[in-house]
């Protein structure tokens, strides 16, 4: 007790010997407790009167909002609009175009400087943060951008913790004769008109700093409500653009922990059945989770801060919302889950919430409606050593033809010159003109006869060879060279990891990023879109381990492509018997 006074002295020295003798009694009970935030993070939270007082972080104290509504003037505060306490107790970060610019100032701090944020009219705060920028800075950038990085709010799961109470209404202190002024003339109006009251929805689950929170009713006077609807119409643009500002402010992997939890909570209370119990862990991921995906985002676990959905569920059963057990070795199951936990309870499904299973299976039928395997032709240019063998049926240099153009075209000309031996009809005769178009120089002297196919795969062999894609509904494209199959390969990484890399999937019509992005979701596993080296304008498709498996029943079954079109596939895993 000695030390936590000692450090609080430290950490806020604006707090006289008395002010802090009453916040840290010598006699009354102290208690001290240990949480754990989504990210699975531990804090430390010190109770005194059953109300949190103080949380520490990675050994930094901060106040929790019922000691700020004791001594207010603890940290220098900002304020913003009421409606913006939404958005706060919607996990946002406070922009600066929600801060409201006093006449008398704004108090000058640095970056990292811990604040209090107020409500217009109120002076008692809602929440506590962490400048991320000076005063001059936040002037010089115009007030737009992040200006403070919320660690607690009113309603959090850190206020659950305590008694519950609302913010008291503390008048804020008048600096100049305008505002007092207008302080006079709310007073007036506050006699004249009845009291209004001001409620957030209190079904609403949302997260702030990393800590549970669930709204609940807070009551403004009819003076607050009057400022707020007096500020509304000027502050609506800067609300719009507070929330988009906030949403974006969120880091990647902030974003991918806040998409984590609300899977989570969305398949536990939609999904999961009490008889589905006990639930692998990794159905419960695949089969459940993944289906609470919103359409356009994506589950990845390695984006997020947990890194191993493991971590993630430990940091559930630290909450006690269910309980993981090895059932066998190496192979996790949810076998208790706590349907009656108010974080489940409190949940809502989003609004016209469209999962990522629904708008996949949609995909896929417009995938087979759009994608249809290209009719691929081969085809076969006249080179200039050819010319002889093709002028009589009236092709020059550069004609293109088909296989069975080219056949019919020898099958006359032999005919026609009457090359076809007399006593053996397989054989044909070679002439001048066959030797020298068909025959190495080796064989000019030494073969005078070719059967019926080796002349053909002779004269294909010699042409030049093209290929005709024709896309569905597109008009047919010539190519130089025969298509290349799309390559699937298996690479080595460090510390003995595999991955699978797919190559030419565009010559097919195929985007790589929507492959990569259908392989992720059903494999669960990174991928990633590289550039292919030697190749301009080409990419590869790298996804981690041998996914052969996967990769054969989507291209010959789903996007019905010949197999001779698909080089690689022999190197899928072997399937061994268990011991």
């Amino acid at each position: 007790r000695r030390k936590l006074r000692t450090d609080v002295a430290a950490a806020f020295p604006n707090l006289s010997a008395e002010q802090l003798a009453e916040l840290i009694p010598n006699k009354e009970e102290l208690n001290v407790i240990k949480i754990y935030s989504h990210k699975g993070e531990a804090v430390t939270v010190y109770m005194n009167n059953r109300n949190p007082i103080l949380f520490e972080i990675e050994r930094a104290l901060y106040p929790t909002v019922y000691t700020l509504w004791v001594y207010p003037d603890l940290l220098p505060a900002f304020s913003t609009w009421p409606p913006v306490l939404q958005k706060l107790a919607g996990g946002a970060d406070l922009m600066l175009p929600g801060v409201v610019v006093p006449s008398s100032g704004f108090p000058q701090v640095e970056q990292g400087t811990l604040c209090a944020v107020t409500l217009l009219g109120n002076r008692a705060p809602v929440a506590v943060a962490v400048a991320t920028m000076s005063t001059a800075e936040m002037l010089a950038a115009g007030m737009k951008g992040k200006g403070f990085a919320v660690l607690h709010t009113y309603l959090d799961y850190l206020w659950e913790h305590g008694d519950k109470s609302c913010p008291p209404t503390l008048a804020p202190l008048v600096t100049d004769s305008a505002e007092k002024e207008s302080a006079e003339d709310e007073e007036e109006m506050e006699g004249k008109e009845p009291v209004l009251s001001f409620s957030t929805d209190p079904s609403q689950h949302v997260d702030v700093g990393g800590l549970s929170l669930k709204d609940s009713c807070a009551i403004l006077t009819g003076k607050e409500e009057l400022n707020e609807h007096r500020a509304a119409d000027g502050a609506e643009d800067n609300n719009a653009e507070v929330q988009q500002e906030a949403e974006d402010s969120r880091t990647p992997q902030e974003q991918m922990d806040a998409l984590f939890n609300q899977c989570f909570f969305h398949a536990l209370k939609c999904k999961v059945k009490k008889s589905d119990l006990p639930l692998l862990t990794s159905t419960f991921l695949r089969s459940h989770m993944f289906s609470c995906c919103p359409a356009g985002q994506q589950l990845d676990i390695k984006k997020s801060s947990y890194k191993k959905f493991s971590k993630f569920l430990q940091c559930m059963q630290h909450q006690k919302i269910l309980q993981v057990k090895e059932l066998s070795k190496g192979v996790e199951s949810i076998v208790e889950v706590d349907w009656k936990h108010p974080d489940i309870k409190a949940f809502a499904i989003p609004e016209g919430f469209s999962s990522a299973s629904a708008a996949q299976d949609s995909k896929s039928e417009d995938r087979e409606q759009a994608y249809h395997a290209p009719e691929i032709i081969p085809l076969y240019g006249v080179s200039a050593k050819m010319i002889p063998l093709f002028q009589e049926s009236g092709h020059r240099k550069g004609s293109i033809l088909s296989s069975s153009e080219v056949r019919n075209i020898i099958i006359n000309y032999v005919k026609t010159n009457e090359l076809v031996d007399e006593t053996n009809k397989n054989f044909v005769k070679v002439n001048a003109i066959l030797c020298d178009c068909l025959l190495d120089k080796s064989e000019q002297d030494e073969i005078s006869h070719l059967k019926w196919d080796d002349l053909l795969s002779r004269c294909l062999e010699r042409l030049l060879p093209l290929h005709q894609v024709t896309f569905f509904g597109q008009e047919p494209i010539v190519r130089k060279g025969n298509i290349e199959p799309i390559d699937i390969t298996i690479a080595q990484r460090s510390s003995n990891k595999k991955v699978t890399i797919i190559k030419n999937l565009e010559l097919y019509g195929l985007d790589p990023q929507c492959v990569a992005n259908i392989l992720q979701q059903k494999v669960q596993a990174s991928a990633t879109i590289t550039p292919l080296p030697g190749a301009k304008d080409r990419v590869q498709v790298q996804i981690q381990g041998n996914q052969i498996h996967h990769l054969t029943k989507m291209l010959l079954e789903e996007y019905q492509l010949p197999r001779k079109y698909i080089q690689g596939l022999e190197k899928a895993p072997k399937i061994g018997r268990k011991k």
